[in-house]
């Protein structure tokens, strides 16, 4: 009998002592994890994942085994299997793990993720899902097809305190009838400095001894190997990463995106761009995204700036701009102090909220609004778990992830089409009952990206 039905033949606090239950034995139950991607980000969500003290590390997997950020997680367990090739991996040690932790460059999250899914094993990938619209949709058909796998995309808000109160605030009414909501990111980038002059791509460079650079690479064409792809670098290039709106969006953008149900945009337009060029993301852009009536709800315009010269406009009110002091840091250092740090602005027809990023909880803006307001919130529930034993306990049937691929999915496609929009410098039309751009034929192919290179087309199939 199923939880669903479960709740028709038993009381509400039997269902909840239930489901307690479930919970702890979640808990209790080791989970046998493999992680691909051990160094920098993947060396902080393994020690998050030890914190929860619900997992077996059986096997690690890198490109650059025996480098310097990869050897504290080698040497913290050194029982564990080791591969420099995920494909190898599952070959050779997948019947001694039940789920993986990915945390690669943006380009392998696909690969990885089908072949993980197509051997049964439950899924943590790192944000962006994935780089192209197609390899997005591909996964989101592979885990619908698989229901008994848990998911998880590692956005982190989605079990912090602004899903609870997003949430809530929605079901009491206080948040409704949105509008507009302002996402901005504009601290410095790795590429800010680059010249964008660039008529071609790097030159070739000696390997690192350690590193599996055709691995690395992965379905994405030949690329000789230059240090300004790798560790981190990757982000900066459209070959290989989502830029600024795929590091950050999903940690902005991701509860009004769920809970508005916004689904797919109609329209993606460029409105502003500095430095365009052809092969890594400007210096700044402004993208609008316009999404349809829906549910009842009014159509909604969302407005992305990035860029150190390309601050929103702020409304009367605002008041200053926090940090979350729970924002992980990255191996580019700790997010500086801004001007105006990373977050959103929400309006409504009758309130505007003030947002940060990851799991920041919204403020009515101006002051007075709020203290007018305050009599009117509702109590918001805590987080029964943080993201990384969300996953856990999904992998042992007690919780559900809170960040599966069908819902992450669709939010990565729709920072897919910015991308697209970025690259192009134009507007794109966009049908979503057809998944097709209607009035771009060159970008209506790269819906699809490039062909994958030889030996990586089996991924594509589900």
């Amino acid at each position: 009998m199923t939880m669903a039905s479960a709740g028709l033949a038993v009381g509400s606090g039997e269902l909840l002592n239930a489901q307690n239950i479930a919970s702890k034995k979640g808990r209790n139950e080791k989970v046998k994890i493999a992680y691909i991607g051990i160094g920098n980000r993947g060396e902080q969500i393994i020690e998050d994942f030890a914190r929860t003290g619900m997992v077996e590390v059986v096997a690690l997997c890198d490109v650059d085994m025996g480098a310097k950020h990869t050897q504290k997680i080698m040497a913290k367990y050194p029982k564990a299997k080791q591969f420099r090739d995920f494909r190898q991996m599952f070959d050779k040690a997948g019947n001694d793990f039940d789920a993986v932790a990915i945390a690669t460059p943006d380009h392998s999250h696909f690969p990885i993720s089908m072949l993980a899914l197509a051997s049964g094993k439950h899924v943590y990938v790192e944000k962006p899902l994935a780089r192209t619209f197609y390899e997005a949709e591909l996964l989101m058909q592979a885990a619908r097809k698989r229901p008994n796998l848990a998911t998880q995309v590692g956005n982190q808000g989605h079990s912090e305190a602004n899903y609870f109160q997003f949430k809530a605030w929605m079901d009491a009414g206080i948040i409704k009838d949105v509008t507009a909501v302002t996402a901005h990111m504009n601290n410095a980038r790795r590429w800010h400095k680059w010249d964008t002059n660039i008529y071609k791509l790097p030159g070739g460079q000696q390997l690192p001894k350690d590193l599996d650079w055709n691995t690395w690479l992965g379905a994405v064409p030949y690329h000789e190997y230059n240090e300004k792809y790798h560790l981190g670098e990757w982000r900066c290039w459209y070959d290989f990463g989502m830029g600024a709106l795929g590091d950050w969006g999903a940690h902005i953008l991701d509860t009004v995106h769920e809970f508005l149900d916004l689904g797919l945009p109609y329209e993606v337009s460029l409105n502003y761009e500095n430095g365009h060029n052809d092969y890594f993301f400007p210096y700044s852009s402004t993208i609008l995204f316009r999404f349809p009536q829906r549910k009842g709800m009014p159509p909604l315009d969302i407005t992305w700036y990035d860029g150190l010269d390309n601050l929103p406009p702020i409304p009367a009110g605002y008041g200053v701009s926090g940090l979350d002091p729970n924002i992980p840091s990255t191996n580019q250092g700790d997010t500086a102090a801004s001007k105006l740090n990373p977050g959103k602005i929400i309006y409504s027809k009758d309130l505007i909220f003030k947002g940060g990023s990851h799991g920041s909880t919204l403020s009515i803006i101006p002051e007075e609004k709020a203290k007018e307001m305050a009599s009117k919130l509702p109590v918001v529930p805590k987080s029964p778990s943080n993201h990384f034993e969300n996953f856990l306990l999904a992998c042992n049937g007690a919780e559900k992830t809170r960040s599966p691929f069908e819902i992450n999915g669709v939010l990565s496609q729709v920072f897919s089409l910015g991308v697209m929009a970025q690259r192009l410098n134009t507007q794109l039309f966009f049908d979503s009952r057809t998944k097709q751009i209607t009035n771009n034929e060159f970008a209506n192919a790269m819906l699809a990206g490039l062909p994958p290179r030889k030996g990586w087309d089996e991924f594509y199939k589900l």
